[in-house]
């Protein structure tokens, strides 16, 4: 019995590992056509039909391309910090669930590698070691840009972790529980996105600043740190790195898919069933959102320039943090009313339009301030306007 636990346990382990890095890997294919056109360009055509065998000509490139280790550097930490960034991010996916319970050979699998209770306090905490390694990568290769990139990864991280974490706050109240299986089964008639509409938004701004996605990109902005904590990395190592970062982006859409968008619940469930059907379908269905996610992703990379550190600083802060708390008090005086009697629907409208007034705020935060010199320019070029007058 234990020994056939083990079995399925291991399977299931090297399926979601395969996918997950296999997805990762055709995740930048993707958005590097998605780039290509927004930009005007072809974007990779050259190796398969439509570029689809660039990825696996991009990892044979890095595999067989000269790897090297600062003289100064501490070589110990220097080898082992790609190593704790892609474990870290590939941890994740053991609590992820892909679909509804499924019956193969007499016997019940779930569509996970597990299920635990505190499925989503096991995610924030492991995924919170990933910022070890960008910060033992940054100090350990001696070099001051890659030191800054790594100390300025570690504050984000840290400064939007928080809010992400109480992001989800409000979804655990609803659910009722902090298993992700429970989570996306509580959302069979309506998706929390319509009930947690401002955590939506603040888990989906946290998350850019999470995976070190532009405009929130600091750690390795290139205009000022070289290519910021993985400057002295190459080859392997510097894939290592590369899938990490995109092994966390598609764990953040598969999350957010889960936790506000539904899952793999489908609108007509009762239409196709509970079979076989009903579970591939879920599965697609789940994938779908997860596209969308990443299309969102890649457009915000293509459209919004990076923001200076303060403004990212500000925007954790002063925006999100407050705006968490405030959801968390919002949601627990809703279920409270929503006890009492008053219709579902004036809450999810009170829901919006304390998004749309915490969007604005976000917007006027992350805005910038004209520059003090400007500013005093233009009030000199006014004053002597008036004194011509």
């Amino acid at each position: 019995m234990l020994l056939e636990l083990l079995l399925i346990a291991s399977v299931k382990s090297a399926i979601a590992l395969l996918v997950v890095i296999t997805a990762a890997a055709y995740t930048v294919w993707l958005e590097r056509k998605l780039v290509g056109r927004m930009q005007t360009r072809i974007g990779p055509n050259r190796v398969g039909p439509f570029g689809l065998l660039q990825p696996l000509a991009d990892a044979i490139k890095l595999f067989f391309k000269e790897t090297f280790i600062p003289r100064e550097a501490d070589k110990a930490l220097f080898l082992i910090a790609p190593g704790i960034s892609l474990v870290a991010a590939l941890l994740t996916i053991a609590v992820l669930p892909f679909g509804e319970t499924v019956t193969v050979l007499g016997r019940e699998i779930m569509l996970s590698i597990t299920d635990l209770n505190i499925g989503v306090l096991y995610i924030l905490a492991v995924s919170s070691l990933g910022v070890y390694g960008i910060v033992l990568a940054g100090w350990s290769s001696n070099n001051k840009y890659s030191l800054l990139g790594g100390l300025r990864s570690s504050a984000q991280m840290i400064s939007y972790e928080l809010a992400l974490g109480l992001s989800l706050v409000g979804v655990l109240m609803l659910a009722g529980s902090a298993s992700l299986r429970e989570i996306a089964s509580a959302q069979q008639a309506v998706p929390f996105v319509v009930l947690q509409p401002l955590a939506f938004v603040i888990y989906l701004i946290a998350a850019f600043a999470e995976t070190n996605r532009a405009p929130f990109d600091l750690p390795e902005a290139e205009t000022e740190l070289v290519a910021g904590y993985h400057t002295e990395y190459s080859g392997m190592r510097f894939a290592t790195f590369f899938l990490a970062e995109y092994a966390n982006l598609i764990t953040v859409a598969i999350l957010a898919s889960v936790l506000f968008l539904g899952g793999w619940h489908l609108p007509v469930v009762g239409v196709v069933g509970s079979g076989w059907l009903a579970v591939v379908l879920g599965v697609l269905w789940l994938l779908l959102k997860v596209l969308v996610l990443l299309f969102c992703f890649i457009w915000v990379r293509a459209t919004l320039p990076r923001i200076r550190y303060d403004r990212l600083m500000q925007l954790g802060w002063k925006g999100l943090l407050p705006l968490g708390l405030l959801n968390i008090f919002a949601t627990g005086l809703g279920v409270e009313l929503l006890a009492r009697g008053w219709p579902a629907p004036l809450l999810v409208a009170a829901n919006v339009a304390l998004t749309l007034a915490a969007l604005e705020l976000l917007f006027r935060l992350a805005r910038p301030l004209a520059a003090p010199a400007a500013a005093g320019a233009r009030a000199a070029a006014g004053a002597a306007a008036r004194g011509g007058e």
